[in-house]
């Protein structure tokens, strides 16, 4: 394996489409971007690997929206994880990569030695698209079911888009002879064409989760059948790669259902935190409320939970009742 060739699919998004069955999907690798989120906290393995999970979801489902500006992923939970929020900004411009971040919060005395998503207790799971300034924010909820994010989010797909949508993912540490133990992520995303109808999501019991079968019949449900069992054949290894390109992939897995790939979007850590950013946010307090924020030191800190920035501000310019002008 050599360097060139590990950096032509690694952090990047391929999208394709499989015209013989009408479906269209995502391959996603995922190195230096997790080494940029992971890196900034120290977290135990087990919330390492829901994090690395959640930005391979992230990555994956980003690509599939025309988006202007961010879409989100939350977990919400009574187990010892907490919270996972992610956050996935769409490139400015053609050329450009998109930008992932990931955190997540946890309360260490209640990790166990289980696997990692039963660190996960009641709670949702959500996705937030934000088209910018001008726009309403749409936010879409599912109840967490399964036993895993990636089976939340096929839930979250049928429930709230009622779109057939499968994932196959595979991640953790990886080592080589030539580079340090790190985490390494590579997924399949496979989702019908939007036209799928509908036409059962009203037939389902209250409180009862929508699948991805209770949304098509007929040839619909053969092809999504068929193409369930041959991405049941991939193995971990041929999804995280790097010596099995995304392209070789495809061809392996679906070389009958007439693959078609497009270009692919690179992906990289990236955080839009800025002191501006958090001056904009303290502006709606008063002296009063800023007096409360300030340490004993005499400032006003914040800390970035995604990249780990430290903000150390004059309480005098902060606030609708600064009485000095930010430096």
């Amino acid at each position: 394996m050599t360097i060139g060739s590990k950096l032509a699919w690694d952090d990047t998004v391929l999208p394709f489409q499989l015209d013989a069955s009408d479906m269209r999907g995502r391959v996603a690798r995922l190195d230096g971007v997790l080494d940029g989120i992971l890196k900034q906290h120290d977290y135990p393995p087990q919330v390492e690997a829901l994090v690395a999970e959640m930005a391979l979801l992230t990555a994956l489902i980003g690509q599939t929206i025309n988006l202007r500006w961010k879409l989100s992923l939350q977990v919400q939970s009574k187990g010892a994880v907490r919270m996972i929020a992610t956050d996935y900004y769409a490139p400015k411009e053609d050329g450009v990569p998109a930008q992932i971040r990931a955190y997540a919060s946890y309360d260490a005395e209640r990790l166990t030695d289980e696997p990692p998503f039963a660190q996960v207790g009641e709670g949702y799971f959500a996705i937030l698209i934000d088209q910018g300034k001008g726009t309403a924010p749409y936010q879409g909820i599912t109840p967490l079911d399964g036993t895993s994010l990636a089976q939340c989010a096929q839930a979250y797909f049928a429930q709230s888009e009622q779109l057939p949508t499968r994932f196959a993912l595979s991640f953790g540490r990886s080592s080589t002879a030539d580079e340090p133990e790190h985490w390494r992520a590579g997924g399949i995303m496979i989702q019908h064409m939007p036209k799928a109808s509908p036409f059962v999501a009203t037939s389902q019991g209250e409180g009862e989760i929508l699948r991805a079968a209770d949304l098509i019949d007929g040839e619909q449900e053969e092809n999504w059948n068929r193409i369930n069992i041959l991405l049941d054949t991939v193995e971990d290894m041929e999804l995280i790669g790097p010596r099995v390109s995304a392209t070789d992939l495809l061809v392996r897995l679906f070389h009958e259902e007439q693959p078609r790939v497009y270009d692919a979007q690179a992906v990289r850590f990236g955080c839009t935190c800025s002191e501006d950013r958090v001056r904009q946010s303290l502006s709606i307090y008063s002296a009063k409320d800023i007096e409360k924020m300030t340490t004993d030191e005499g400032r006003v800190t914040a800390d970035c939970q995604f990249c780990g920035a430290h903000y150390d501000l004059d309480p005098e310019t902060l606030g609708f009742e600064a009485k000095k002008d930010a430096p």
